[in-house]
């Protein structure tokens, strides 16, 4: 399997809105960093939905390793 590019090696802090939904880069090649902008096509990756259901701060992983997908799980600590 393909591994993701690493962007960062902290999360990305994001204050989300309830209702709404997020696509998190899962392949690292976005220049929109945490979110998808269709840089995948040529990879194994696709962007995965995150759909806020309350008016608040969520980290999303920004090294790409997390098992928790698309949140920071704190993966980035053992990279």
């Amino acid at each position: 399997m393909e591994n993701p590019e690493i962007p960062q090696k902290t999360p990305y802090a994001v204050e989300v809105e309830s209702g709404k939904n997020y696509f998190w880069c899962a392949c690292g090649k976005s220049a929109n960093q945490p979110f998808c902008d269709g840089s995948h096509k040529d990879t194994g990756f696709t962007p995965v939905k995150y759909e806020a259901t309350e008016d608040r701060r969520v980290f999303f992983c920004g090294c790409k390793h997390t098992a928790g997908q698309p949140l920071c799980d704190g993966s980035h600590n053992k990279l």
